[in-house]
């Protein structure tokens, strides 16, 4: 196959994707309006107002995206777009991310459910949203110039698969992922089981947050693109200490933590006064056999990690990354 023949049937293969979601003219021209977040505050979980059931995830300094049901499907709108992200007060960073923030929102759906989500374009160029870790369609999988056309600027694309099974994933650009994730682009993706799973415990405090590497001088506000490894701010949710929130629980709560990793390194992610177990990753809940109790966890490149504990011991506990030249400290 020559390369015009294979962009040719990436092409085909974009039509036929967007052909499979079953999104008609009228639909196209009725998205859901976009819903915005000015704070870097972690905002209050949100309730479902509809649908299946769930306990809803707390983002760390972020906030989960609404949606719109429409004939049982729930329908989201990204927008990516240009965003000032304050990574600690009084220090505001020019980035790339979605709908206000960066990270992007957290999506919070139920196994089953199927999921339409309107991606718009407000970036200087092209991009596409990878669903890492997910079940789906090869058309709906985001990697632009194999399963997809690039959504160009001022052009929205619609993803819409359905989420087959529960479990922690992250979303993020497949298309110039130097620039764009250097520039702040991901986000989290939570879908809930339908039924009780034996082995998915119930929790009374279930958070997530994602692990991002920046490289901006100082007296500059705009990230570097082509650093590799030399960071030098480590942040968690595009906040750094002493602007990263505390995670508050309450004495004898069960705590779930979800972390993703998009960086370009490892982090041995450390928890001060507690032990816990590693539950879960993006492939999904481990079996109970492969559990053992830990201090600290290494997270690689691309991958999420699920810890759970008892918070039996009454204080304030750090929890970082045991690189030291990392350290981003929250409390417990």
């Amino acid at each position: 196959m020559n390369r015009r023949n294979f962009f040719n049937g990436a092409a085909a293969t974009a039509v036929g994707a967007v052909a499979a979601a079953s999104v008609s003219r009228v639909a196209l021209a009725a998205l859901p309006e976009p819903v915005l977040q000015a704070s870097p505050g972690t905002q209050p979980p949100l309730v479902p107002p509809n649908g299946q059931p769930y306990n809803p995830v707390v983002t760390l300094n972020g906030w989960t995206l609404p949606w719109r049901m429409n004939h049982g499907v729930k329908e989201f709108h990204l927008v990516a777009e240009p965003v000032v992200r304050e990574m600690a007060p009084g220090f505001k960073a020019h980035m790339w991310g979605y709908n206000g923030q960066s990270p992007g929102p957290t999506i919070e759906v139920v196994e089953g459910d199927r999921v339409r989500v309107f991606v718009t374009n407000q970036l200087p160029e092209h991009t596409s949203v990878h669903w890492h870790g997910q079940r789906l369609p090869n058309g709906m999988d985001g990697v632009s110039g194999l399963t997809q056309r690039s959504i160009q600027p001022g052009k929205t694309f619609v993803y819409e698969f359905v989420a087959r099974r529960p479990g922690t994933f992250m979303y993020h650009p497949h298309a110039d992922e130097m620039t764009q994730m250097a520039m702040g682009m991901m986000g989290f993706w939570v879908t809930h089981p339908k039924t009780k799973n034996p082995l998915i415990s119930a929790v009374d405090r279930d958070f997530c947050f994602l692990l991002n590497a920046y490289d901006i001088d100082p007296g500059s506000m705009t990230p570097k693109t082509m650093t590799m490894l030399d960071f030098n701010l480590w942040s968690w949710n595009s906040r750094v200490f002493p602007g990263i929130d505390t995670l508050n629980v309450r004495q004898g709560d069960r705590v779930r933590i979800r972390v993703g990793n998009l960086t370009m390194t490892n982090h041995p992610i450390h928890l001060h006064g507690h032990e816990f177990m590693v539950t879960g990753s993006d492939g999904g809940p481990w079996p109970l056999a492969a559990r053992v109790p830990e201090v600290t966890t290494d997270i690689g490149v691309g991958q999420m990690r699920q810890l759970e504990f008892l918070a039996d011991e009454e204080g304030d506990w750090a929890f970082h990354c045991h690189k030291s030249h990392h350290l981003s400290l929250i409390h417990i």
